[in-house]
């Protein structure tokens, strides 16, 4: 999992170093980065975090992460899903948790959510789609959408354009 985030951050940010010397760029340089590969070692990363601390604003809680997590910019950034799938990418300001009922989303792979999104409740966002910037979702994503707005609506569906609102209702209480 480790290497597979490390591969994940070198190659969207076209850092030239890989191996250990990418490891170590990424340790002294990148908070957000930290933060996942504490997550990742689990109590050790506390020990860690004395020496060279992670993004203070940044929480993840959620049990399963995928390989390949990108955090671009975690300021002010609370992660608690149920599941993250593998090479998803999450932006900053970006909520993600529980609603009334303590049911929190499953993110499956490929997904990008982007700055100021809200993901709440006991719902999924399917494979390779997209959350747009400050969009609110409540109800399940298809895969291959694009979604955005206040509550979210489909605005692409496999490649094409449409407009309609996300299909599966989802009481908020979940």
């Amino acid at each position: 999992m480790i290497i597979a985030d490390r591969d994940r951050w070198l190659d969207i940010m076209e850092i030239k170093y890989k191996g250990i010397p990418g490891l170590l760029y990424l340790l002294t340089f990148k908070t957000e980065y930290r933060n996942l590969f504490y997550y990742r070692i689990g109590k050790v990363g506390y020990i860690l975090n004395v020496l060279c601390p992670k993004e203070k604003t940044l929480y993840i809680h959620t049990k399963t992460i995928g390989e390949g997590l990108f955090i671009q910019h975690g300021f002010a950034t609370i992660i608690s899903a149920h599941a993250i799938g593998r090479n998803c990418w999450i932006n900053q300001q970006v909520t993600m948790g529980f609603c009334l009922k303590g049911k929190s989303p499953t993110i499956l792979d490929n997904v990008k959510i982007s700055a100021g999104a809200k993901v709440f409740g006991g719902i999924t966002i399917g494979e390779n789609s997209t959350v747009g910037a400050n969009a609110v979702v409540v109800k399940n994503v298809p895969k291959n959408c694009v979604v955005v707005g206040v509550p979210a609506y489909i605005i692409k569906q496999d490649g094409l354009k449409v407009d309609k609102s996300i299909i599966t209702p989802v009481s908020l209480d979940n």
